[in-house]
């Protein structure tokens, strides 16, 4: 599989290799995966030139909505490029073994019964597992910065405030920090400004009660804080290529 020209996802991708090897160029940066690797992009890293020879393993794309704040933070708050994971023997087998199962049953259960928590519970299995693995990467590679402790920060606070606080320079008032710095620190951090974060932590909540409840769309435009909804429709469809009627039909077949 090749895929030419820089770009961003709006969704995270995994790959995990049994077999052969695979190259790409992330962040400017050539990475090169061999088997029983596991690894990740991210929506906020630009990539490109994803190139496969003679390889084997599985290819997960996964919304941001259904990531967990937690598990995210893993993914998300470094201050370097994320290093692949090499898989125990043990590992592989659980991991095979659950992606093997998550395809089966999103492949053949979808007229089932509790077919979406049936999927929805393997997804967070398979998070929760690549998250642990990650976190113990990190915690080998990296100390504690400021801009490592800024993100954080910031990261908590969008999660509580997203609903309420839309502006990058309120966020640094709240950290005490000039918006220049924060801006700074949290793009080194994860590769994206703040205005980013913060669009994409109100349009994922918006794919979460999208997805989870059946509250009415202008309901959940109202609950995240846009009294126009015309503008909410038109600011989720140029973050998302579909308006939220059309994500909520197509996030459910």
């Amino acid at each position: 599989m090749v895929l030419d020209g820089a770009h961003r996802d709006d969704h995270y991708i995994f790959f995990l290799l049994t077999n052969g090897s695979g190259r790409l160029m992330i962040e400017l940066q050539n990475v090169v995966l061999n088997p029983h690797q596991l690894y990740f992009i991210t929506p906020s890293q630009v990539h490109h030139r994803i190139k496969t020879e003679d390889a084997e393993g599985w290819f997960l794309a996964v919304d941001t909505s259904l990531i967990p704040l937690e598990f995210r933070n893993v993914f998300e708050h470094r201050d370097t490029l994320q290093e692949a994971y090499n898989l125990s023997e043990y590992e592989l087998k659980q991991y095979s073994a659950l992606l093997a199962l998550l395809r089966e049953e999103f492949t053949v259960r979808k007229t089932n019964d509790f077919y979406l928590p049936v999927i929805n519970s393997l997804l967070q299995t398979f998070l929760a597992m690549a998250a642990s693995n990650f976190k113990k990467v990190e915690s080998k590679v990296n100390s504690t910065t400021r801009p490592d402790e800024l993100t954080s920060q910031f990261k908590n606070l969008l999660s509580i405030h997203s609903h309420t606080l839309r502006s990058p320079s309120e966020y640094a008032s709240k950290l005490y920090v000039s918006l220049g710095y924060l801006n700074e620190s949290v793009k080194k951090i994860t590769g994206a400004t703040v205005s980013y974060w913060i669009q994409q932590e109100i349009f994922t909540e918006a794919k979460r009660l999208l997805y989870h409840t059946d509250v009415d769309v202008k309901q959940i435009a109202i609950e995240l804080g846009y009294a126009d909804y015309s503008y909410f429709s038109r600011s989720f469809r140029k973050a998302s290529g579909m308006s939220p009627t059309q994500f909520r039909v197509f996030s459910q077949t």
